[in-house]
C-alpha cells in the first residue's frame, strides 16, 4: 500500500492539491465551507491557531481575519512554498515544514489546534500520538478540533474522488474494493475515515471533555476541551 503521507506530500501537493479543490462539486464545496464555518465558530479574536496539514493555505486564509495568529504546518515542502506565495499579503500567518505527531512547539503554545478534512486519517500516522501531541501544545482552556467524513457524505465524497481520479490526480479507483467508508485506488492508495466511536476511543485517558458533532451532514467533528 502506498503510504498516504508520501502520496499527499509528493503526488497531491501544491498546485495539484489546489486542483482537487478547484474540481469540487457544489455539494463538496458546501462541505468545505461548512467545515471552515464550524472552526471559525470556535475562534476568539485573540486566539493563536495552529492548523495541522495546512496544504497550500486554503483554510489558513479563511481563519486569518478571525485570530491574532494563524500558524500552519505541513510535510510537503512544495505546498509550504506555495502557501508563502499564496498568502504573502497576510501578516498574521506563519508556516513551517513540520511533522504533526512530533512538532517543535513548547507545551501550551496555541489556543486552538485544528486538523480538518480527515487529516487524522490522511496523515497515515498513529492517531493516538497525533491527538496527544495536539492536546500537549494547546493552552488550558483551549480547544482541539479534528474532523473526518460522515457516513451520510459517502456518495458525494466518492463522486469527488472519482473526478480527481479521472483528472489524473489520484490513481484509478478500484470500484470492487471500494466501500464501507474506504476508497481504494489501483495504485495502492487508500482513503479511510474515523467514525464517532473511534474518536471517543482516541480521546480516552486524556481526562478532557470530548464532544462529537455532525456538521452539515458531511463532517464528524471531535472537539476536545483542554
Amino acid at each position: 500500500m502506498i503510504k498516504a503521507i508520501s502520496y499527499y506530500s509528493k503526488k497531491l501537493s501544491a498546485e495539484r492539491l489546489k486542483l482537487c479543490y478547484d474540481l469540487a462539486t457544489p455539494r463538496v464545496r458546501q462541505y468545505l465551507s461548512a467545515e471552515i464555518e464550524h472552526i471559525c465558530s470556535r475562534i476568539r479574536s485573540k486566539d493563536r491557531i495552529l492548523e495541522l496539514g495546512c496544504g497550500y493555505g486554503r483554510i489558513l486564509k479563511e481563519l486569518s481575519p478571525m485570530a491574532e495568529l494563524v500558524f500552519g504546518i505541513d510535510l510537503s515542502i512544495p505546498s509550504i512554498r506555495m502557501t508563502c506565495e499564496y498568502l504573502s499579503t497576510l501578516e498574521n500567518i506563519e508556516v513551517a515544514v513540520m511533522n504533526a505527531v512530533e512538532t517543535a512547539f513548547p507545551d501550551e503554545t496555541f489556543d486552538l489546534v485544528c486538523c480538518p478534512q480527515n487529516g487524522i486519517s490522511a496523515f497515515n500516522v498513529d492517531k493516538h500520538t497525533l491527538v496527544k501531541e495536539a492536546v500537549r501544545i494547546t493552552t488550558k482552556g483551549g480547544r482541539v478540533l479534528f474532523s473526518s467524513y460522515s457516513e451520510e457524505f459517502w456518495d458525494a465524497r466518492l463522486e469527488w474522488f472519482r473526478i480527481q481520479s479521472a483528472n489524473g490526480l489520484l490513481g484509478e479507483i478500484n470500484e470492487k474494493a471500494t466501500g464501507n467508508g474506504i476508497i481504494i485506488c489501483k495504485d495502492g492508495f487508500s482513503a479511510t475515515t474515523v467514525v464517532p466511536e473511534e474518536f471517543l476511543k482516541l480521546a480516552e485517558g486524556l481526562g478532557k471533555k470530548v464532544e462529537i458533532t455532525i456538521v452539515d451532514g458531511s463532517s464528524v467533528f471531535c472537539e476536545i476541551d483542554v
